[in-house]
Order: structure tokens, then C-alpha cells, then sequence
């Protein structure tokens, strides 16, 4: 009997990352794969593939399902997927509950951090140097058109990183229809998570509302579209960002960057240049924003830049003098 035509392209994506050259030999026989598993359609697709692609390569699975508890019978939906990842075959289980504290961001963003947190503890348990994550081309797509629309910059229209620490993303080439069509399958029944279709969530909005009617105005394959943007800029970024971290290293002083050195580089490459001097003395890295940056570069390229400063998150203020900026943390009065 033919393979199912989504089962195959679920266990490409995930053969991709399992044989791509520079992570393979991290993984020898006995190795373990995290797959992290909610139990929804693209999840559970993700982890009947990786089983099947892991088990071909000698390499042990581990199923692990985190409940934000933010749901009514969530530790009952995390039982749940344990039974259904031991029938497919995951060598280990595992469960944990995090705690989300969204002060200063969303919740979906608080929830995002601590899960992400968790699976990194989880990987350091079972000495895995891989976590699979079920995001696929149509959640790219969202990423990149919620990132259009706040006008974040290059770096949010890149969208997600297809890798990332320990964390890879195999399933970005393909469309949630063919996760939901893997599962059946599969014969598997996948959980229909409510807060994908609760309109106070933005993301939801942009897919059940945004997304179709752009489908439906400017003809099928926006979702594809975005995704190939995101992978086009996703190439642009890590260039500026590798000539930023050139430029950054031959710049950098003590507590801050000469600014010499920085003077003909280009806007896109400087601004890089000064975010990273800024992250590197302490600004919180979801504080800082473009405007700051700007500020950042007008101060460096005024005539009369002596003695002038800019105030920045995290307590940081960047002063210039003739050739350098650089970046103090005044001590705060109790």
C-alpha cells in the first residue's frame, strides 16, 4: 500500500533535520529526541514521524507534554497525550506543569517562555540535543504576517527559525491541512485546542479571520507566499547579522563601541551593531525597540554628540564623547 501522501511529508521534514550534516553526528545510536507533543493535529503528526524516522536511525523518543494549566482539564489533556504517545511508540513520557506570569508581556508570549523553558530542562534530563517543535508553514505565515503588520522589521518578517539552541522546527514546509490529514491516517484523533479559536487571541484572528479572506481577495497561496518570504529574509538577516558581529568585535571597548570603526558601515548593518552593544550591557532584549536603536544612531552621527546621552530600558544610559559610546548602569537609590 502507498504511504500516505501527508505522512510522507510530515517524515520528510522530520528526515531533514534528523540527517542534516551538522547535527548528525551530535545524534548516535541510543540518542535521545524530545518531541514536544500538546496533542493536536500538528504535534501529533510530528511525533507518528519522528518515531517512525527516529526509530529507522537507532535513536530513543521522548514524548513530553506541557500543561500551562491556563485551561479547564488541561492535566487531563496531558494524560491524554501520554497514553496516545506510548501507543505510537515514544520510548519515554514525560509531563511538567509551568507556571505562566505574564506581567510585561502577553499571555501567549509568557506561556511561549515558560514552555520553552521547560523542554530545555527536559533535553538536559535525557542528554538530548534535539527538541522538535510542531509549528508548521501555516503558523510561519501567521508569524510573518503579524509581524507585517506591527511593522517589526526584517528580522520578524524572517519568522520563525527553522533551528534555534537545541529546538528545530521540521514541519515549516508543510500546510496544517496535511498534519490534520497525517493524523487520519494515522487513525489518530487529535485535540482541538480552544484558544486557536478564541477571537481575544490575535493569532486566532489572523487565522480564522485574516487569512482566509486574504485566500479568498488575492487567490490561493498567501499562506505559501509568506512562509517563502520569511525563508528569503531569514538569509538576508543572518548576513547583516554576521557583518554586525564582525563589525561588533572590532569596535567594542570595555563598556561600550568606538565609534570610528562604525562610521561607513551601512544603516542596516550600525543599527545591528549598537543593538547588540546595547543587549550586552544589560537592556532587556523585549525592551528594546527600533526607536531606541534610532536614538542610538542619531547619537553617534551628531556633530556636536559630546556630553549628549540616551535613556534606554533596563536602567542603561548611553553617553558619547568624541569617539566612543558607551553604556552605565547608574546605581539606583533605595
Amino acid at each position: 500500500m502507498a504511504l500516505d501522501p501527508a505522512r510522507a511529508a510530515v517524515r520528510a521534514g522530520v528526515r531533514q533535520v534528523l540527517d542534516d550534516p551538522d547535527r548528525a553526528t551530535a545524534l548516535p545510536a541510543g540518542t535521545a529526541v524530545v518531541v514536544a507533543c500538546s496533542g493536536g493535529a500538528d504535534s501529533l503528526a510530528l511525533l507518528a514521524g519522528t518515531v517512525f524516522e527516529a526509530h529507522a536511525r537507532d535513536l530513543r523518543v521522548v514524548a513530553a507534554t506541557i500543561d500551562h494549566g491556563l485551561q479547564e482539564g488541561a492535566a487531563a489533556q496531558a494524560e491524554r497525550v501520554v497514553t496516545q504517545a506510548a501507543a505510537l511508540g515514544a520510548d519515554e513520557t514525560v509531563t511538567a506543569r509551568v507556571e505562566v506570569h505574564a506581567a510585561g508581556q502577553g499571555v501567549e508570549a509568557a506561556a511561549r517562555e515558560a514552555r520553552y523553558d521547560v523542554l530545555a530542562q527536559i533535553a538536559q534530563r535525557w542528554e538530548s540535543p534535539l527538541v522538535l517543535l510542531g509549528h508548521t508553514r501555516d503558523d510561519q505565515a501567521e508569524t510573518v504576517l503579524l509581524g507585517l503588520t506591527r511593522g517589526s522589521g526584517a528580522r520578524s518578517l524572517a519568522g520563525m527559525r527553522r533551528a534555534f539552541d537545541v529546538f528545530a522546527r521540521p514541519l515549516l514546509d508543510v500546510p496544517r491541512t496535511q498534519t490534520e490529514q497525517a493524523c487520519r491516517a494515522e487513525g489518530l484523533t487529535y485535540w482541538e485546542d480552544p484558544h486557536n479559536t478564541d477571537p481575544v487571541y490575535t493569532r486566532a484572528r489572523v487565522r480564522h479571520r485574516v487569512l482566509p479572506v486574504l485566500e479568498a481577495e488575492l487567490g490561493p497561496g498567501v499562506a505559501a507566499n509568506l512562509a517563502r518570504t520569511a525563508d528569503q529574509l531569514t538569509e538576508d538577516a543572518q548576513a547583516l547579522d554576521g557583518y554586525a558581529d564582525l563589525a561588533l568585535r572590532a569596535a567594542a571597548t570595555t563598556d561600550g563601541v568606538r565609534l570610528e570603526p562604525l562610521a561607513a558601515l551601512p544603516t542596516a548593518v550600525r543599527t545591528r551593531v549598537l543593538r547588540r552593544a546595547a543587549l550586552a550591557a544589560g537592556c532587556p532584549p523585549a525592551e528594546l525597540f527600533r526607536v531606541h536603536v534610532r536614538a542610538l544612531d542619531r547619537l553617534t552621527t551628531l556633530p556636536d554628540r559630546a556630553a549628549k546621552q540616551v535613556q534606554l530600558p533596563g536602567h542603561v544610559v548611553a553617553r558619547c564623547d568624541r569617539d566612543t559610546l558607551t553604556f552605565h548602569r547608574p546605581a539606583v537609590g533605595g
